[in-house]
């Protein structure tokens, strides 16, 4: 081998990216593909009828905005817990740091029975929060429960290793030039984890997004009130208007595509002006 040659370990760039490409074509593209291709035998009247109907609307409502509320509270609380499970040593840490991945493993429809039965009217929970006037079962409030449920993991895998590798000396060093503890956190810490939390926000939204398993259970189904969308994918599928359930498909995607997108660049600006200030 010349001493000048580059050893790599895969394959050359040009194979290396022919297998990607094609792994990507037959696992992700064809599947979208297909989905386009169906709701392409609408007219445009039909699609429109298709996707605007009151009760699919109703779904876009909640499916969207439950999916971003609960990864807004996944962002906060995850943050929380990823630097309680980093900076503090407590009894029990190991086991909550090993609870936090349940979601990962837990079948969704195990976990939609298991909320549901918390927070039903004659629940754990729920039979003392009736009284209140606070309704979590078969009401929108479900939702947001279970997909925050579902997402907590994301934000807390993605914000602690970046907590680990965050050296305290910088804290002190901030506290030492007379730094509060709000102004450590804006200044400092907050420039450093700030990508990685954006990045936790957007998987746990696109987690929530398709969520389907553990939310009908708790969710009730009820129209106009607490359908989601992937559940009107399905009741069209079952009624085997496959048109219908790629039309609503296809603005479900391209409205998940935009999120990400908006909040990926928003990520990238962030990092590039974190790169810039250090």
């Amino acid at each position: 081998m010349s001493a000048t040659q580059t050893f790599r370990v895969l394959p050359g760039f040009r194979l290396t990216l022919g297998y990607t490409v094609a792994y990507l074509s037959l696992i992700v593209l064809l599947p979208l593909g297909a989905v386009f291709l169906k709701t392409a035998s609408l007219s445009l009247a039909e699609f429109w009828t298709v996707i605007s109907a009151p009760r699919v609307v109703a779904s876009y409502k909640l499916s969207f905005g439950m999916s971003l509320a609960a990864a807004a509270i996944n962002a906060v609380f995850g943050l929380m817990l990823a630097w309680s499970l980093v900076r503090y040593s407590f009894p029990g840490k190991r086991l909550i740091d090993a609870l936090v991945d349940l979601p990962f493993a837990l079948p969704t429809a195990v976990a939609g029975i298991a909320l549901t039965a918390l927070y039903a009217k004659n629940g754990w929970l729920g039979q003392y929060l009736e009284p209140l006037g606070i309704k979590v079962a078969f009401k929108p409030l479900g939702v947001l429960v279970a997909l925050v449920f579902i997402g907590l993991p994301f934000v807390v895998r993605t914000v602690q290793p970046i907590l680990e590798d965050l050296d305290t000396e910088i804290e002190e060093a901030a506290a030492s030039l007379g730094a509060e503890r709000w102004q450590t956190f804006r200044h400092v810490i907050l420039p450093v984890i700030l990508p990685a939390l954006m990045t936790g926000f957007a998987l746990a939204f696109a987690r929530a997004v398709g969520e389907y398993g553990s939310v009908i259970f708790i969710a009730g189904n009820i129209p106009m009130v607490s359908e989601i969308t992937p559940l009107m994918i399905i009741t069209k599928l079952e009624q085997y208007d496959y048109t219908g359930a790629t039309a609503i498909a296809v603005v479900m995607l391209l409205l998940s595509f935009s999120l990400l997108l908006a909040i990926n660049s928003l990520q990238a600006w962030t990092a590039n002006r974190t790169g810039r200030t250090r």
